[in-house]
This record gives structure tokens, sequence and C-alpha cells, in this order.
């Protein structure tokens, strides 16, 4: 049994429909060691930024913000904070009690999680699904211990995957009651990067933060600018083995949620097949929708995360139908933006990132479709 395990304008254009060629624009970047998600230039001595790396949620977490040094603690301090609330392996958490009690108070970041998981539950008709908990601790994701489950046991645990099933009783703004049934069991871990990057960006302004960047292990939150004013550069994560400088693409934003999905990001081989973590919870098994990265931006970093999931595991017609109809904010979805990747490297973006997104050098001549 073989088994390897991996935690880890030259440009054209092709509209949906209409096919036409554009001026093209290369994008040269070098990527240093340690550089995964995000490229800072131009920052003198007046303009330092003060940069903070931890290790928490399971990933390296580097925020670096252009103001008071003694914010970095007090981000940090909030980091362990959520992570202590909503881990699903710490068993006094509060999703640990749900789990082993099947009731349980959401605090006020758990409230807000789950609200706004649940939306993309619902939305994306469980392609997302929070209640995937039990199939994916079955696959040995959650533990390390990597191992493919046989059909029955994934057919017995996914009678019990629903998220409308999920009984919630909104007491107030700040907090809620849940309760589960007895063999069910949640996981706001496909949301939790995505809710703290936002919430550490909002932290952060209101204490007078007008430039920085928040990584959280490949969930990047940009604050304001970088402090010569131009915009930052977020570079997306080249999902392809054989990709010689590790870097797609690079989005040049503001003030945005940057956050990718891929079967890259962890996964195990066993006799050859390869098994990653992003499971469709419609058969307990990895999401085979034949794309390779999902990367969606918006403002509104819970959305952001789950959506880019939820994506994933659709494929890349069905995504594009959903952004058509979710994409404008006005279906209790927060607006947002994607690019999808596929596995025999095409590109996919949206008009939203459509000017703002170049690829690098090393794919330079693949095919870009802008969905309008």
């Amino acid at each position: 049994m073989n088994k390897r395990i991996n935690n880890k304008e030259n440009r054209r254009y092709i509209e949906r429909k209409t096919t036409c060629t554009a001026k093209k624009k290369l994008v040269s970047i070098a990527m240093t060691a340690g550089m995964v998600s995000l490229f800072i230039t131009g920052c003198g001595a007046k303009n330092k930024i003060n940069t903070s790396t931890i290790f928490a949620m399971d990933t390296v977490m580097q925020i670096e913000i252009q103001g008071d040094e003694a914010l970095l603690a007090e981000a940090e301090k909030r980091i362990r904070n959520i992570e202590d609330e909503l881990s699903v392996t710490k068993e006094d958490s509060e999703i640990g009690r749900l789990n082993k009690e099947k009731s349980a108070t959401l605090s006020e970041d758990g409230t807000k999680i789950l609200q706004d998981a649940l939306k993309v539950c619902e939305a994306t008709d469980g392609s997302l699904d929070i209640s995937v908990y039990p199939v994916l601790k079955a696959w040995g994701f959650t533990t390390g211990q990597f191992r493919v489950p046989s059909d029955d046991e994934i057919k017995e645990l996914i009678a019990n995957v629903d998220h409308s099933k999920i009984d919630v009783d909104y007491a107030g703004e700040k907090e809620c009651s849940v309760r589960i049934d007895d063999n069910m069991q949640l996981d706001l871990g496909s949301v939790v990067k995505g809710y703290t990057g936002s919430y550490l960006a909002e932290f952060f302004r209101e204490k007078g933060v007008t430039s920085g960047l928040i990584n959280l292990g490949g969930n990047v939150e940009c604050i304001g600018t970088k402090p010569d004013g131009d915009l930052w550069r977020v570079a997306i994560k080249s999902p392809f083995e054989d990709s010689k400088s590790g870097v797609l693409g690079v989005i040049e934003t503001s003030d945005m949620a940057v956050i990718t999905s891929g079967g890259y990001e962890r996964f195990f081989e066993e006799n050859g097949e390869k098994y990653w973590h992003i499971l469709d919870p419609n058969t307990g098994k990895p999401a085979r929708s034949g794309l390779a990265s999902v990367t969606v931006v918006g403002r509104n970093g819970t959305v952001c995360d789950g959506l880019s999931t939820a994506l994933f595991v659709m494929g890349e017609e069905k995504a594009e139908k959903f952004y058509k109809e979710y994409s404008t904010g006005n279906k209790g979805i927060a607006a947002f933006d994607l690019i999808m990747v596929t596995e025999d490297k095409k590109v996919y973006v949206t008009e939203g990132v459509n000017t703002i997104f170049s690829l690098t050098e090393e794919y330079a001549d693949m095919d870009v479709s802008v969905i309008r």
C-alpha cells in the first residue's frame, strides 16, 4: 500500500459564447521562501509594517499592519479565543459540547458564523454542508489517520448529513441555541478562517489601521491599500504539481477577502489514487468536479470561505449558474466574484475580477474565459 500525505496584458480572453483576443499583459513575479499568498513591495522605513506569525487553527498565519505593534498581540489573543470557542477537535469548545451533548448555546462569534454558513448551505443546495464532519473524520482528515472508508460505511454516515435538520433558536443578535440529531455532528472549519480574517480586519480598522494584510493559511484579507497607496497584490497559488513558480496569477485589490480552495491543499494517496479533503456531501467522497481550484473574492470572508468549498464541489457549469443568480448580493448571499481553474488548465473569471487578475508568465498562454 503506497500512501503519500500533503498538507500543502500578453493574455487571451475567451468570453462566454463569444471568442475574442485582447492585448496581452505579462506579469512576472519572484517568490521567496515562506511567501505563500501575498506580495508586499515598496514599504520604506517611514511606511514600516509590523508583522506577527503564529500557528493556530491548524495553519500558519501571518498578519501585517501599518499601525501599533501592540494590536498584533491583541489580534493573536482574539484568534485563540475564536479557536477555543469553535474548534471541533476541542471537547470543551462550544462545537465540541454541541457534538457531544446535542445541544449548546453559541457565543456571538459562533452565532455569526453559523448564520452565514447556513445561508451558504441552503443557497448551494448542500454543496457546502457543515454536518459532513463524521464523514470527514472517517477519512482521517481530522485525525491524520488517513484511510479509504468502505462504500457501506460512507452510505451509513451520509444518511445523517443534512444541514436542514439543524435546529437554531436565535435568542438575540449575540447568541443562539442549537440542537442537532443524535447521529449528527457539526464542524465550522470550512468557514471559520474566512470569518476570522474579516473579523480581524474590522477590529484593525476600528483601531485606526488603514493598511494591512491578514493571511490565515491562504485565506487573505486586505485592509486598505499598501502604505504607498498602491493596491495589494495577492497571489493565487497554482493548483498544478508541475508548476515552476507555484503561482498561477495575481489579484490587485484593496479591502477584500481573497480565499482559495483546492484539492491540492490537503490530500493523501493510496494505491496510486489521490483523495483530498473537500468532500461532496452527497456522495461522502472527495469532490471530483473537474475543478482544480476556486478563488472567491468579496467583502464577507465567511461567505467567501464557504463558497470556495461549495463551488469546488459543484464544478464549473453549476458554479457559473450559481454566480449569475447570487453574485450581486440581492438574494441573501454577500456579493462575490470568482476565479475557477479546471484540471485541464482552463481559467474562468467573472466580470468583477476580470480587469484586476493577471496570469503569471508561466501560465500566460492559458485560455481565460470571462463569465458575464
